[in-house]
């Protein structure tokens, strides 16, 4: 249920400035929905592209993997040879109040950690595209992680314009105008008021 203003100077005053808040509300989200949207469109071009990349590069490291398997055997003793990956950091950072990570994971030099004896170039490729694949995962999964947070975001921001828009700066508008025309409506009729008055005492 809307809330009666009282209609004084006063309350035309102090609801006024809110309009004008709001006005100001509703210009500030929009902007900031329009900047986190187009920071999300350019992650997801480049979460694109790193994808195409990822797919292609599983498709020659598994191909290099099945030479390898051929040549060799199955490489399983080799590939528990591999050291697990413990070089992955995570951070944030802020985009117009927003935190998005930022995944970070330490290139070292490339060392092959298995014996050359019962290995071969084949091997070595398909640990060097899996590799690849590792690094290019871990900056996948910070920019779908941020687009995720960025769209959260923007569908809040988008609530709040809305309710901003739709709601309270149209009942603050009627608001304004309501306690406008009650002023006005007062002042003529206290100038009607006045005009009798000052009629009778001249003819007295």
């Amino acid at each position: 249920m809307e809330q009666q203003v009282f209609p004084t100077k006063g309350n035309l005053i102090n609801t006024k400035k809110s309009l004008a808040l709001a006005k100001v509300g509703f210009e500030l989200l929009d902007r900031k929905r329009n900047i986190i949207i187009r920071e999300m469109m350019t992650l997801i071009d480049r979460a694109s592209d790193i994808q195409e990349q990822i797919d292609n590069c599983y498709e020659q490291a598994y191909l290099a993997l099945q030479r390898a398997n051929v040549a060799h055997g199955v490489v399983i003793d080799i590939a528990a040879a591999v050291p697990v990956e413990n070089g992955l950091s995570l951070t944030t950072r802020s985009v117009m109040g927003v935190e998005i990570p930022n995944v970070r994971l330490e290139t070292q030099p490339l060392e092959l950690s298995y014996g050359f004896m019962f290995s071969s170039a084949l091997l070595d490729e398909a640990y060097i595209k899996f590799d690849s694949v590792k690094k290019l995962t871990a900056q996948l999964a910070e920019i779908e992680n941020s687009v995720y947070r960025l769209a959260t975001a923007v569908n809040k921001t988008q609530k709040r314009a809305n309710a901003l828009k739709n709601v309270i700066i149209p009942r603050l508008s009627s608001t304004v105008k309501t306690i406008a025309d009650s002023l006005e409506e007062k002042d003529r009729e206290d100038f009607s008021r006045l005009k009798v008055i000052k009629a009778r005492k001249q003819n007295v």
